[in-house]
């Protein structure tokens, strides 16, 4: 597959004056549609693959090799660099070795590691809290470590913004970018004042994610070098909402022809790559 040529144009993409917002994808069908429309790159959230998956919340149930599968489905699909939410790296550095093995060779062109110590333990609930940062940069170096295509982004997250603080957030941020991470992505951040602190202590590109609408101008975001900057998961809850009022209708009487929000038949003929597949039909199965 192409997977270098879209992972240098992530790559390139990291190094213009401009911040951009990833369309959110979770099947091949999302990340075609977003590639049409012009998005530059897509984001593969790890909740929402739980939920695409698994039909399950966010909460660390899903297993690598289910998220490898599901990415390399929407990889091979177009050629939309895509960004993916690799959590904790399911497990220890030793594990997020292996995480960026999989994940590299299902296509991705970034990938970020966080520093949330993931699953919750025992007793705690929903809280979260941070690994310690010496953990934290071991596992920074052990995806680097693992990284094969040089092109591959490695990111380091942490959600310090909203757990610990910005002074912690600070820390860690100096900390990963020192051990090599290709990118910072910081997610919770509220303030201008937070992203201004931050921005000043570090030298490589910034993704935010769960910002406010204080950080919503993309202006002012590309001149801190924020170079992308999440909208939520708008997608797949508008997709699973079109999808229960279609079915609604259709239990309670309403006709097939009556229904009016269902993708047209040059939409659908569109995303599904029906012309290549009629070409291949022809050319090696015979006019049929």
């Amino acid at each position: 597959m192409r997977w270098t040529n879209r992972r240098e144009k992530f790559r390139k993409l990291l190094l213009e004056s401009s911040c951009v917002h990833p369309g959110s994808v979770y099947d091949p069908i999302s990340a075609r549609i977003a590639e049409d429309l012009g998005f530059e790159t897509g984001m593969f959230a790890g909740s929402i693959a739980s939920m695409t998956v698994l039909g399950a919340p966010d909460i660390v149930m899903l297993t690598l090799t289910e998220f490898a599968d599901q990415t390399h489905r929407i990889c091979r699909a177009g050629d939309l660099p895509l960004i993916v939410d690799a959590d904790h790296g399911y497990g220890n550095a030793l594990n997020v070795m292996r995480t960026v093995e999989a994940l590299e060779n299902a296509g991705v062109s970034a990938l970020t590691i966080e520093d949330t110590e993931l699953p919750p333990a025992h007793g705690r609930g929903n809280s979260r809290r941070l690994i310690k940062i010496d953990e934290g940069i071991g596992k920074m170096k052990a995806a680097l470590e693992a990284r094969f295509d040089p092109n591959l982004v490695i990111m380091g997250r942490t959600s310090a913004p909203a757990i610990t603080g910005i002074e912690d957030t600070i820390s860690r941020a100096i900390a990963y970018e020192k051990a090599g991470v290709d990118v910072m992505f910081f997610a919770g951040m509220k303030t201008k004042a937070e992203l201004d602190a931050v921005s000043e202590k570090i030298n490589i590109p910034i993704m935010l994610g769960g910002a406010t609408d204080e950080l919503s101008d993309r202006k002012y975001l590309a001149s801190k070098n924020v170079k992308i900057a999440l909208q939520g998961h708008i997608p797949f809850s508008a997709s699973v909402g079109a999808v229960f009022e279609t079915l609604k209708a259709l239990r309670e009487g309403i006709g097939p022809k009556d229904i009016s929000h269902s993708g047209s038949s040059k939409i659908m003929s569109k995303v599904l790559r029906n012309d290549k597949y009629d070409y291949w039909t022809t050319k090696y199965l015979g006019d049929i």
